[in-house]
């Protein structure tokens, strides 16, 4: 990374969750060389959790012009408008707004120039939808924020570590809904963007994807339901037809064991938990959540805002600073 490179813009998260002392963790990890980045947060919020870790260095609030300059000497805090007043632990629908202040003023830095690319901390949908938050969760905001710059923004979420990256079909929505939602359009779109992104920001010349069934056995042939014949075999010629390298459908129960993972370079599932499940058992600590299809690159550590563990200490910041690292990969 060179010095005239602009920062990463690291948004909050929920105020009460693990998020701020992670933030200031991934701080006390860098080493020379390391991207700089700023959070988008409350000095307040950061200055308290610090205390609480027996954090020596400064919180600095800043401007993202000013990061470079100031980040080794400590955590730069881009201040928030909206106020925060949380506890550890106790999450707060009034915090909301502030939450998604950070977001929307991250992603607003990297379209101006400002920042390279979000980094996110782990929100609490339940809470910004008690305020009234109308999208599903971070990665629908995303495109709907992509979409000011980029009408076709189309964002997929995929898990990604070194062990495994997995992109599924469908996210948040009930289990039950998964099949309705399903369709041969989406999976076509979904591998389009996957397999583009692969290409331009991972460098891969040639992506192997493999779809996974959505029945058991991958439908036994129909015995077990008729998706795969219906849906997704269909979607697998079109995008064959297209060029782009995919097999399957696999039988899920079989694809994430060490020679089959072997054979792809991600896994297309049908659901949130298909895919998720493996990628968290293989690569918890180490694993990234990053949005493709949007023209921006964001990550985010893979799990969520550790609410029973905030403000003790405790909670481990490495699939943070695996975002960061990433962050920085994809935007070199």
């Amino acid at each position: 990374m060179t010095a005239e490179k602009p920062p990463l813009a690291m948004t909050m998260g929920d105020p009460a969750g693990i998020g701020p002392e992670i933030a200031l963790a991934a701080w006390r990890a860098r080493k020379a060389g390391d991207p700089p980045f700023f959070v988008l947060a409350s000095p307040a919020l950061l200055s308290a959790a610090a205390k609480r870790a027996g954090f020596e260095a400064a919180i600095i609030e800043t401007e993202p012009d000013w990061v470079a300059g100031v980040v080794d000497k400590g955590l730069p805090v881009v201040p928030l408008e909206h106020q925060v007043e949380a506890e550890p632990g106790r999450p707060d629908a009034r915090n909301a707004a502030a939450t998604i202040e950070s977001i929307t003023r991250a992603v607003q830095a990297v379209r101006d120039g400002a920042a390279r690319a979000v980094v996110t901390n782990p929100i609490a949908k339940g809470v910004l939808y008690d305020a009234g938050f109308g999208f599903p969760g971070h990665t629908e905001y995303l495109g709907e924020l992509a979409k000011a710059w980029d009408a076709a923004a189309f964002p997929v979420m995929m898990v990604w570590s070194e062990t495994l990256a997995v992109a599924p079909i469908t996210i948040h929505i009930p289990l039950s809904e998964a099949p309705k939602a399903l369709s041969e359009d989406l999976i076509v779109k979904t591998a389009r963007v996957v397999d583009r992104d692969l290409r331009a920001r991972f460098g891969l010349a040639r992506p192997r994807l493999a779809v996974a069934g959505l029945n058991p056995h991958a439908g036994e042939g129909g015995a077990m339901g008729s998706e795969e014949t219906t849906i997704i075999v269909p979607a697998i010629e079109t995008l064959r037809a297209e060029g782009i390298d995919v097999t399957g459908p696999w039988p899920a129960d079989t694809m994430f064991h060490v020679a089959a993972r072997a054979r792809y370079d991600v896994a297309l599932t049908m659901y949130h938990d298909q895919g998720l499940i493996p990628v968290k058992t293989l690569a918890f600590d180490e694993g990234v959540n990053v949005t493709l299809g949007l023209p921006f690159v964001r990550t985010s550590p893979d799990h969520g805002t550790a609410f029973d563990i905030a403000g003790k200490g405790i909670a481990n910041p490495s699939s943070l600073i695996a975002s960061l690292k990433l962050a920085d990969r994809l935007t070199r």
